[in-house]
């Protein structure tokens, strides 16, 4: 077996297999300045490591796969003859696409792998099409969110290691599930890193709000590039995953006039006609630039879809009536906000926005930009996580509101995506909770999300402790709700939303230029037209009287009992609730 490593900062390099060292030699090849190689019989599990010059501390593989002991462990062999899930997957597209973010750590108290793949067939029932894991990256600890990752080619042992989440990917394909994976290229954690040691994979020409920035366009910058971009393949080839969503592509700082979105959008894109699967890149970013998903043959970087994080402030300020930090651009009008955001995708399209002090964004072409190129939502990890408590919508909203958002997000222009226990208006918090067992930045991280929260009049007692186990306990999903009267409707109120989805092609029609909205701020109510479909939606308490204007009509799915419009095309809608209409 051949072992490689870039090491460009050091003059010998040293592999320790199981309890016997190989020396190292400089790759030749033309293009490999830095590399090291040697041959070694190896078998799968074998643990291995590198010295770097005379430092005596053995190192795990930048690229390695399985990390067993942890990050400050020995890497693992890892075969993929026997992991890689056989059997045809899903070939859902995109555009007709449903998506469930879940936390594998949390989506069931064992917090596996394997516990978390005997509850896909709740997604398949529900309709769902692709389950997005949130960052599976080995990180320090047990239990975290998984944004603190130090191994991007690897997976937290934990979890169940590399054969738990081939077992997962494998299941959820059997189950018609795609499996969308959540990976981070802007920055590393803060402890278990060991990229440093080996080459110039940082830069100070930059900084980001995590120290140094990745190495995108300094010296050394060509390998560190293909070292993210072959993490992403590696996911997508070896695991069969379907597509990765990149976390906050706006904190990559890349001077380069080729970015490296770019290059890894044109990778994967390539890769998708190798293996003939429709393979896709959604990416998190708060620029509310277009560019982003436009193809490159016209200028743009090419990825495939965009979080919308426009129509979800929208949608939570009408919903809630909430106008701290963020929200306070779309508090003024919310109902207004939403209607621009179903319409044009993004609010700020070089409008102003007093939370950042000056103009923001960039306008959308809706003659050219689909629909599908953004994705729509009620609630998020982040959106729920960053809240002081971690309170979801359900632990504060009414049934009827909670339809009303799932009404907005299935049945709007955009890819929908849910957050796990959404669909049954789940109550349990999802806060912000680490592991970190150095107690120093365990320390740390309490007392900063303390003070965070304290410059918002939170004490510091009301604040939870992301490092007590309690926290994460609190963060599971309680599987035994959906199961009582009013979470049961809900998530009948959300399959049947799913299903009209699927079965109603004007709801996946991506022309945004085609939707017609109608609102009012003071009564609190949105319709909005999708072809033949109607959607009408109430927000208010009080019953609401809505004039659709034309006749023919017949309800599809209602969240309150009604009428058929009456033959002056009026409709009378229920407060707090919503109804689909369709020819």
């Amino acid at each position: 077996m051949q072992f490689e490593v870039w090491a460009p900062l050091t003059g010998r390099v040293a592999m320790r297999l199981n309890d016997a060292d190989h020396e190292m030699t400089p790759d030749p090849g033309p293009d490999r300045a830095g590399w090291w190689t040697v041959e070694a019989p190896a078998a799968d599990g074998d643990r291995y490591g590198f010295r770097l010059g005379d430092d005596p501390v053995v190192r795990p593989d930048p690229r390695g796969r399985r990390l067993p002991d942890g990050p400050d462990g020995l890497s693992a062999v890892v075969d993929f003859g026997p992991l890689t899930p056989e059997g045809p997957a899903p070939r859902t597209p995109l555009q007709d696409a449903v998506l469930y973010e879940l936390h594998i750590g949390t989506f069931t108290p064992e917090g596996t792998f394997d516990a978390a793949a005997a509850r896909l067939g709740h997604l398949s029932s529900l309709g769902v099409t692709h389950v997005e894991l949130m960052p599976v990256c080995p990180f320090p600890g047990r239990h975290g969110w998984g944004y603190d990752g130090v191994a991007p080619w690897a997976v937290h042992e934990p979890y169940g290691g590399p054969a738990g989440l081939a077992r997962f990917v494998a299941a959820a394909h059997a189950a018609g599930l795609g499996v969308v994976l959540d990976v981070v290229h802007n920055h590393l954690g803060p402890s278990g890193n060991h990229l440093p040691s080996f080459g110039p994979y940082f830069t100070d020409t930059h900084h980001t709000p995590w120290g140094a920035a990745v190495n995108l366009d300094a010296p050394g910058s060509d390998e560190v590039r293909a070292y993210l971009t072959g993490s992403a393949l590696a996911w997508l080839r070896d695991y069969r995953i379907d597509g990765l969503r990149l976390d906050a592509v706006h904190a990559l700082a890349d001077g380069r006039a080729l970015t490296f979105l770019e290059e890894l959008a044109a990778a994967v894109d390539e890769l998708a006609v190798e293996t003939a699967r429709p393979l896709f890149l959604i990416a998190e970013s708060d620029q509310c630039d277009p560019r982003l998903t436009t193809p490159r043959t016209a200028g743009g970087l090419g990825l495939h879809a965009q979080w919308n994080d426009d129509f979800h402030h929208a949608l939570h300020c009408s919903l809630t009536g909430e106008s701290q930090a963020y929200y306070a651009d779309f508090a003024e009008a919310p109902l207004g906000a939403l209607a621009k955001t179903l319409t044009r995708a993004f609010f700020h399209d070089g409008t102003w926005s007093s939370f950042r002090g000056r103009t923001h964004g960039r306008p959308v072409d809706r003659r050219r930009t689909p629909a599908h190129r953004f994705l729509g939502y009620a609630q998020t990890h982040d959106q729920i996580g960053n809240r002081a408590l971690g309170d979801r919508l359900g632990a504060s909203l009414s049934p009827g509101l909670l339809a009303c958002a799932a009404t907005l997000v299935l049945t709007g222009p955009f890819v929908p995506m849910l957050f796990m226990g959404e669909e049954w208006g789940a109550r349990t918090p999802w806060q912000y909770f680490t592991d970190h067992p150095d107690p120093e930045l365990a320390e740390a991280v309490r007392t900063g999300r303390r003070r965070e929260f304290a410059a918002h009049g939170w004490k510091a007692e009301e604040v939870p402790d992301p490092q007590d186990p309690a926290t994460r306990e609190r963060s599971c999903l309680d599987w035994s709700e959906h199961g009582e009267a009013a979470h049961a409707r809900l998530l009948d109120w959300y399959r049947t939303l799913v299903a009209l989805r699927r079965t109603q092609p004007d709801l996946r029609d991506p022309d945004l230029a085609a939707v017609r909205v109608a609102y009012d701020e003071e009564r609190r109510w949105v319709t909005f037209r999708r072809g033949d479909v109607r959607v009408a939606v109430n927000m208010s308490p009080e019953p609401v009287t809505i004039a659709l204007g034309r006749n023919g009509v017949r309800v599809l799915a209602a969240w309150e009992p009604l009428e058929h419009p009456g033959p002056d095309g009026r409709i009378h809608l229920p407060g707090e609730s919503a109804v689909v209409l369709g020819p």
